[in-house]
């Protein structure tokens, strides 16, 4: 069974699934390892890992899909995946769907966004027409054909627009027949609320740390109605704040011996597998 496939199902089924952010491979390894279902291919997070810099639309179609396909490569449990606005017209919205189903990946979502995009959290985000927009999705149904792929669509309007334009164009994308719709942007409780309760059918909620909406647990968003739930960068803003807590305290000290909690060589090297590779190594590897 494909991941599509598998996630597919799964979404049959009650409960929510939490999806949370990996930046890149090692991080989506750390996901599994916890046991989530589902790991989500954030933007925001590719874009720091690989350019250092932030979500405003840098990276490529290529660079985004050969990041899903090693994120892919390192794990077994369906990989969603951040395809941005499609990365240009309905034949880049065609290649981009069809890269992303050689990736491997479970799922996309396509956003609403003109360029250059933004993070949903960011100020400034500008909206295409809603119903250039829909028939974007469709042109991005047609090119999955009968492929597994689950298209999301998501829109940014929340941030841009309000509440109201937000849950109009989740209801035009569902009836375009996306799989999933996605609003975006969300930062307060009471905007979650109004969402769940005036879009039906399968639907994604992002939870962003540093926001009202982490008061909410995955108990809360699941009576709520959500499917998935991302938490885009929960990861990425732990590792960053223990790497840089890491070095000053190597700067201060001198010496890597302190207290900040860290994994051992031993611990890395099962994170990444090294033992499989050793035992390649020791049986086919010659004298």
């Amino acid at each position: 069974m494909t991941p599509a496939a598998r996630l597919k199902e799964r979404l049959s089924n009650p409960g929510i699934i939490l999806a949370p952010g990996a930046s890149d491979s090692i991080t989506a390894r750390l996901v599994e390892r916890a046991g989530f279902e589902a790991i989500y291919m954030t933007g925001f997070g590719a874009t720091a890992t690989r350019l250092g810099m932030p979500d405003i639309g840098l990276l490529t179609q290529t660079e985004m899909t050969e990041h899903a396909r090693n994120m892919v490569r390192a794990t077994t449990v369906p990989v969603i995946a951040d395809a941005d606005t499609g990365y240009g017209g309905p034949s880049n919205i065609h290649r981009t769907v069809r890269e992303y189903i050689q990736a491997g990946v479970a799922a996309i979502h396509l956003e609403d966004q003109v360029a250059p995009k933004r993070c949903g959290q960011m100020a400034g985000i500008r909206l295409m027409d809603a119903g250039d927009n829909v028939l974007r999705l469709k042109a991005a149904l047609e090119a999955r054909g009968s492929d597994e792929l689950l298209v999301i669509g998501r829109t940014d309007a929340m941030p841009a627009s309000g509440p109201e334009e937000a849950i109009r164009r989740a209801h035009l994308y569902q009836d375009a027949g996306v799989d999933l719709v996605f609003v975006d942007g969300v930062k307060k409780i009471a905007e979650v609320e109004a969402v769940a309760r005036a879009v039906q059918g399968p639907k994604i909620i992002s939870i962003v740390d540093g926001n009202e909406t982490t008061k909410l647990t995955a108990r809360d968003l699941e009576e709520l109605g959500f499917s998935v739930a991302f938490y885009a960068v929960t990861a990425l803003f732990a590792a960053t704040r223990a790497t840089a807590d890491a070095l000053a305290e190597l700067k201060h000290t001198g010496t890597p011996a302190g207290t900040t909690p860290r994994h051992s060589y031993a611990e890395f090297s099962d994170i990444v597998g090294l033992d499989q590779h050793q035992s390649l190594d020791t049986r086919f590897g010659g004298r």
